[in-house]
């Protein structure tokens, strides 16, 4: 069974629909013990991290989602469910759930072209090598929808890339928890070759 982890934070639907299409059938949940007893979890969300980590922590989640890590099951987070990921977020000077050391910073230019939030399409690059990234190659494109940026502390958590004005991490693993900052489920043809290779990770690397 395959859980999508259900905290009030949106865009669950679009997340299960993209799992359909790859023939992964996946189970919205807001119930830790289904979470729990999940083959693998899907952490997506959209949204801010304090109500974010509200809601987590008092429904149980983040105990159930620490739990299913420790236990070796995969697991994928996407956008907001990778930045609760870290230990902290400067929105709102939030402690998130640690799951990966680091922090989750604010974008701020010198240039006033570029936009807040940072929103559309651009290229994910491949530091290193990951099941999850396999086939991806130069110039290939996912799409984004975020204020925030995640900061790991160990670049060898950092597995790809973006450039939007500086470099920030858009892909973050570490064992069998793996996360992104873009959004599989909105990025077409190679989001969707993305949540295929999750379907049949065995959550090693």
């Amino acid at each position: 069974m395959t859980v999508i982890i259900d905290y009030d934070a949106g865009n669950l639907r679009s997340v299960q629909r993209a799992c359909t299409e790859v023939g992964l059938d996946a189970e919205i949940t807001a119930d830790p013990e289904r979470v729990r007893h999940a083959a693998r979890v899907i952490f997506p969300g959209v949204g801010a991290a304090g109500s974010a980590m509200r809601s987590l922590c008092g429904t149980g989640m983040d105990v159930a989602l620490k739990e299913v890590i420790a236990a070796g099951r995969p697991v994928l987070g996407i956008c907001l469910g990778l930045q609760i990921s870290l230990d902290h977020s400067e929105e709102n000077d939030q402690r998130t759930l640690g799951l990966i050391p680091g922090n989750v910073r604010r974008f701020s230019f010198d240039d006033p072209e570029l936009k807040i939030p940072h929103m559309g399409w651009n290229e994910v690059r491949v530091l290193q090598p990951h099941p999850l990234l396999e086939g991806i190659e130069a110039g290939d494109e996912f799409y984004f929808v975020h204020g925030y940026f995640p900061q790991p502390e160990d670049r060898a958590n950092v597995y790809a890339v973006t450039d939007y004005e500086s470099e920030f991490a858009s892909a973050v693993g570490r064992e069998n928890y793996f996360a992104t900052q873009f959004h599989p489920e909105k990025s077409g043809r190679v989001g969707l070759r993305l949540l295929a290779r999750f379907k049949d990770w065995d959550g090693t690397c």
